[in-house]
């Protein structure tokens, strides 16, 4: 679904401010497949999640979603086949609509556009039985503001917008890293369980090694712009932090990881 092939990311080159952030990065998602990709600051997990978005145009390399190849596709156009989720739950919603308009725009994404406007009967309908899966509270506020959300509530009804259109591709960009520990793992516990319904190709980028180690079904880490671990099966089912930590190690002669990245 997913194939990125040998892709570089340099930024302020030929300046003392130089920063390789991609260092011939190759990776392939297939179908469904739900990819925890973790690493310290500076390690380029997040450059990768962008690049992939296209918010950052890469130096080399291709990447291509269900066999399209979009390297040059600015990010716009990729929106119609991919779902974000932010870091910050103040992206990614308008604050100042209610909670079914939010869903009415994220229903329509891609649709064509009239000048009829309106939420039908069936579709608040819709909106109510998968809020009510978050067990939030949601699915009786239909009319309130986003904006009246806490953190945690708002980041759900991102992932839901998101999700509504099946997207070919879903990324989570450090989606929990702004909230407390229990809303996080609330947040994480949907995430999963979307993802495992609806059958989502995902990208999860992360700096805790526990979230990455509990969710998905494979985990890769970047370090210096390039991917030294990459596993999945029973070796990541039965993956402990120090396991993680000794791999880590090993494959980057560093022992940085305490620093950089979050135990959890």
């Amino acid at each position: 679904m997913l194939k990125v092939e040998n892709i570089f990311k340099t930024f302020n080159a030929g300046t003392v401010n130089e920063k390789v952030a991609l260092n011939g990065v190759s990776l392939h998602l297939k179908t469904g497949e739900f990819v925890s990709v973790i690493g310290g600051n500076g390690a380029g997990k997040s450059t990768l999640l962008s690049a992939v978005a296209g918010v950052y145009g890469v130096d080399a390399g291709t990447i291509s979603i269900d066999g399209k190849d979009v390297t040059r596709l600015p990010e716009y156009k990729r929106a119609q086949f991919i779902g974000r989720v932010f870091q910050d739950p103040m992206m990614g919603t308008a604050a100042n609509m209610e909670i079914v308009e939010n869903l009415a725009i994220a229903k329509r994404r891609g649709g064509r556009r009239g000048l009829r406007w309106g939420v039908s009967h069936a579709e608040r309908d819709e909106y109510r039985e998968k809020l009510a899966a978050f067990d939030l509270g949601l699915e009786n506020r239909l009319t309130s503001k986003v904006g009246l959300l806490s953190g945690g509530q708002r980041q759900a009804l991102t992932l839901l917008m998101a999700t509504l259109k099946r997207p070919k591709l879903l990324l989570l960009d450090e989606h929990t890293a702004a909230l407390d520990p229990k809303t996080a793992a609330k947040v994480l516990e949907l995430s999963e369980q979307i993802v495992k319904s609806s059958n989502l190709t995902t990208m999860m980028v992360t700096h805790n090694m526990r979230d990455a180690i509990a969710h998905g079904d494979r985990l890769v880490m970047l370090y210096d712009g390039k991917i030294i671990i990459d596993i999945s099966g029973e070796q990541k089912k039965n993956l402990t932090t120090k396991d993680l930590l000794d791999m880590f190690e090993k494959a980057s002669g560093s022992n940085e990881a305490d620093g950089n990245m979050l135990l959890g």
